[in-house]
């Protein structure tokens, strides 16, 4: 009987992010359907006008949708060839020491909090393209798509790295016998081999940039239009996340504007779903190995791939021309594109040095440039940053709107977010992790409960805090409080806490569980005292990065657990609390004359979360290497 309760302890953990999940859509399509009794679906989908507050309001989402994919296209026109460039350098090009550095360096892009890349945006971005293109303004479609471009950088290239390092080395070393260069064994053999990962990794790319809501809101100039003509990167534009972050705190509870918004959330929240979904089926159908299984028919067949590649070229061609051309000088647009030209039609009369030459000069410049990226956006913050550091600072509340004064309760504020975040995404995770990988074969309840938790990894982060609001504050009457954020904040990260351990239960061998067994050892006995204690280090990682990625949201606690400025701490869970990632948004937008405090606050988030993240690195680094020798 005792087994029997820790198992169906553990399935209820696992199946807690199938009722999340679920609960998050009930919420959101409960309260965004009453605006569709005012506006039919059509209407609302496909008008031209978004005016909630006009004296006759209008909610048509188009221009909402269409600034979404604008600015997403344009991310991925910046991040794709940046990415994949430097997922072959790393994966097949630098040396083994060489390797080491970049790839934590690259992940430390992703660990930098959304609200500082759109603090750099607003500051260091919009100026460049305001003066570089002599605009009245710099907050644009164009600033928007780099910046979600760079924070799109980390997952495509993580992503595509493993799956061009996962192409088995008989393809190398095969190409290579017959007489083909290094640059040809990539581009014909590696490269079409690891397509559908590469695939699977731009999809999420697509996804991340979607879904993301400071950033974007702090400079693409939040106008709710569709540009004329519609590829002028010069116009501001809204996204879909950015009108739920703007409005929502604004709004009447029960007005048709507050319905309109829970049912632009629903519109976003099945995009991404759809966008994640297909990566991850993408990503588990290569995991299972089907595609070298004898008498299993390729996930896409040679001549659809064939079919698939020649499309995807030209509308790639297409949409860089366009872009440009929209961006450039005439007579620099014609001069790059006469350059791309000469090298397509002229490329076969080079010999395959040369060739290799030049492709791999691309490749390194493509590293280059990203590493650059993360040198400028780092080297701004501390430059800027370390002047407001102080004693003072870093230990007394903020004064003057928080112009003059310290950042204290801001910073305890977070940690206070943190440590009951993962106090209840930790148990629930890990839980989770062990039901799926040792109580369980796979099947359908299986494979539910991994849908589930996929759903909740691609769930946007200000979808969250919308449904932290709807639930947590106003349904269960909670209030804005520290309980609501460290609940919301849970659930964002309990995927990852899930992910990380599956993973790290999975490498201990099974032999070790057999013998146990063998000794007359009980299951849960085996568990805990055999299986748990080697698979901690994964465990540490997995809870680490999920705190390096609680303490930089600012989406999910914008409704539900923050305020500007308070002096003193809270003394209950159910009092809201200060933190730093909102601190530094209201900074940057709304408080003028803050510059110092502003990048003081930007650095030691900064410094925080990226510390969390090099320790989860150095951990894994630690254990991989222990395990290898």
């Amino acid at each position: 009987m005792r087994e029997q309760l820790i198992k169906t302890l553990f399935f209820l953990t696992a199946f807690f992010a199938v009722i999340a999940i679920l609960f998050i859509l009930l919420f959101l399509v409960r309260d965004g359907y009453p605006i569709l009794e005012q506006v039919s679906l059509p209407g609302f989908l496909l008008g031209l006008s978004w005016e909630p507050t006009a004296a006759v309001p209008l909610y048509g989402i188009l221009p909402l949708i269409v600034g979404t994919l604008l600015v997403t296209i344009g991310a991925m026109v910046f991040a794709v060839p940046l990415s994949i460039g430097c997922a072959i350098f790393i994966s097949e090009i630098a040396p083994p020491p060489m390797k080491t550095v970049l790839k934590p360096a690259i992940e430390l892009l992703a660990g930098i909090p959304s609200v500082v890349y759109g603090f750099f945006g607003l500051v260091v971005l919009t100026n460049f393209i305001r003066v570089a293109f002599d605009l009245p303004s710099g907050n644009t479609w164009l600033a928007a798509s780099v910046l979600l471009g760079i924070m799109a950088l980390p997952t495509i290239v993580s992503v595509s790295e493993d799956a061009i390092s996962s192409v088995p080395c008989e393809f190398r070393e095969g190409s290579l016998a017959i007489g083909a260069t290094r640059w040809q064994t990539i581009s014909r053999v590696i490269v079409p081999a690891a397509l559908s990962g590469i695939a699977a990794a731009i999809i999420l790319g697509i996804g991340r940039a979607i879904g993301e809501t400071m950033a974007v809101l702090m400079v693409a100039g939040n106008a709710a239009i569709i540009p004329v003509p519609i590829w002028n990167i010069f116009s501001p534009v809204r996204t879909l996340t950015a009108t739920l972050g703007i409005e929502t705190g604004e709004v009447s509870i029960g007005s048709d504007h507050y319905h309109a918004l829970f049912a632009v959330a629903v519109v976003l929240l099945l995009i991404t779903l759809v966008i994640n979904l297909s990566a991850v089926a993408i990503l588990r159908y290569l995991h299972e190995g089907r595609t070298t299984r004898p008498g299993r028919k390729p996930f896409i067949s040679p001549t659809a791939m064939d079919s698939i590649g020649r499309t995807s070229k030209i509308l790639v061609a297409a949409v860089l021309l366009i872009f440009l051309f929209a961006a450039a000088p005439w007579w620099l647009a014609g001069l790059i594109l006469l350059a791309g030209g000469a090298w397509y039609f002229g490329r076969d009369r080079l010999s395959q040095a040369t060739i290799e030459k030049c492709s791999f000069a691309l490749i390194a410049g493509a590293t280059v440039i990203v590493l650059a990226i993360l040198v400028i956006i780092l080297q701004d913050i501390i430059v800027h940053g370390l002047p407001a550091l102080s004693w003072d600072f870093l230990t007394q509340p903020p004064t003057d709107l928080g112009r003059a004064g310290g950042i204290y309760p801001a910073i305890i504020g977070s940690l206070y977010l943190v440590t009951g975040a993962i106090a209840i995404a930790l148990p629930l995770g890990v839980g989770a992790a062990i039901y799926l990988v040792e109580y369980t074969r796979e099947g359908k309840i299986t494979r539910l409960i991994r849908t589930g938790s996929d759903l909740l990894n691609g769930t946007p982060s200000i979808v969250f805090g919308l449904f932290g609001f709807a639930f947590i504050v106003m349904y269960l009457n909670v209030g804005i409080s520290m309980i609501a954020g460290q609940i919301t904040l849970a659930m964002m990260v309990l995927p990852t806490v899930i992910r990380t351990t599956e993973e790290s239960l999975k490498n201990i061998p099974h032999s070790l569980r057999e013998g146990s067994l063998a000794l007359g050892a009980t299951r849960w006995q085996t568990i805990s005292k055999v299986v748990l204690p080697p698979a901690v280090p994964g465990i540490v990682t997995g809870a680490i990065l999920s705190i390096g990625r609680a303490a930089g949201e600012t989406a999910p606690i914008m409704f539900t657990a923050v305020v500007f400025s308070q002096r003193f701490l809270p003394s209950s869970v159910f009092q809201p609390v200060m933190a730093l990632p909102y601190h530094l948004f209201i900074l940057a937008t709304n408080v003028p004359n803050s510059t110092t405090n502003r990048y003081g606050t930007a650095l030691v988030l900064l410094m925080l979360v990226v510390g969390f993240y090099s320790v989860a690195i150095l951990v894994r680094t630690h254990f991989q290497n222990k395990s290898r020798g």
